[in-house]
């Protein structure tokens, strides 16, 4: 892992400025992938907006077709929450195929070092990095039992009542959210990055990440929540350049949205929560 900031030191001076529509058709295609479940014209949006981005500048189409080979290996395979043990090593495969590949075509076909994982290891956090986590936590208590229980979303992941489904639950649940740095943010939106203004990127990535939790099981009024979950997450990893950072504040919520969950399958359990 690299130390290097999450942020391109400079920004693709090649691409024109039309072609954040190819890129925002590569978003689309992730909401009809994923949100929508229409493979095929998710498939045809996601292949025509590569090739348009190649016209608009050849280190956009590459950059884009890295976010593309991504979504479709992700796309290939049911990401709605299942705890079967053939689907934990199925899903297990496929996302770190996904995070993998993307990868190993930036640093050793395109020779580049766009996509990285940056840990900061020799900055101590800062107070108010620090504040933050406690607010996650606070924020994380009050929203996540409303939200799951108030709207019915728990129904969403499989019920729980033995102690292995739960501790099953625990992994998936922490698995699927450090995934999710590693693809949405450190090669989806740094990709989106390396092209745009950080508000642009922001969005785009924000629209494929929000696609990809709804199909997990963040429904009903989920995007509420995972919207700006999202776009703060993106711009905290510009900020403190640390994946772990990023990581340990999306655990944290995590951990309340397994509490949450096996609390809403086991009505009495978990008696800590305002909202019941």
């Amino acid at each position: 892992m690299s130390d290097i900031a999450a942020q391109p030191k400079t920004r693709e001076s090649g691409t024109a400025p039309w072609g954040v529509i190819p890129a925002a058709g590569v978003s689309v295609s992730a909401f009809l992938l994923f949100a929508v479940q229409q493979p095929i014209p998710g498939y045809l949006v996601l292949v025509a907006s590569i090739a348009v981005a190649f016209a608009a500048g050849r280190e956009l189409g590459k950059d884009l077709l890295l976010i593309g080979v991504g979504l479709g290996i992700v796309s290939s395979v049911s990401v709605e929450a299942n705890l079967e043990w053939g689907n934990i090593v199925l899903l297990g495969f496929v996302l770190t195929a996904a995070v993998v590949v993307p990868f190993v075509l930036d640093r050793y076909v395109y020779k580049h070092r766009t996509i990285q994982f940056p840990v900061r290891r020799r900055e101590p956090w800062t107070r108010l990095e620090k504040s933050y986590l406690g607010i996650a936590v606070v924020l994380a208590y009050l929203i996540l039992p409303v939200y799951f229980i108030g709207s019915g979303a728990y129904r969403n992941w499989p019920a729980v009542h033995e102690w292995h489904e739960i501790a099953r639950l625990f992994v998936g649940v922490n698995a699927v959210g450090i995934w999710d740095e590693l693809f949405f943010i450190c090669i989806v939106f740094t990709l989106f990055l390396r092209h745009f203004p950080l508000w642009v990127a922001n969005i785009l990535q924000a629209v494929v990440f929000v696609s990809f939790l709804w199909e997990l099981g963040y429904r009903e009024w989920g995007p509420a929540i995972t919207i700006p979950f999202a776009l703060i997450q993106a711009y905290i990893f510009t900020k403190t350049r640390s994946l772990v950072y990023v990581i340990c504040v999306h655990l944290l919520f995590d951990l309340f949205v397994f509490l949450v969950i096996v609390r809403a399958h086991n009505p009495g359990a978990i008696p800590i929560f305002l909202f019941n």
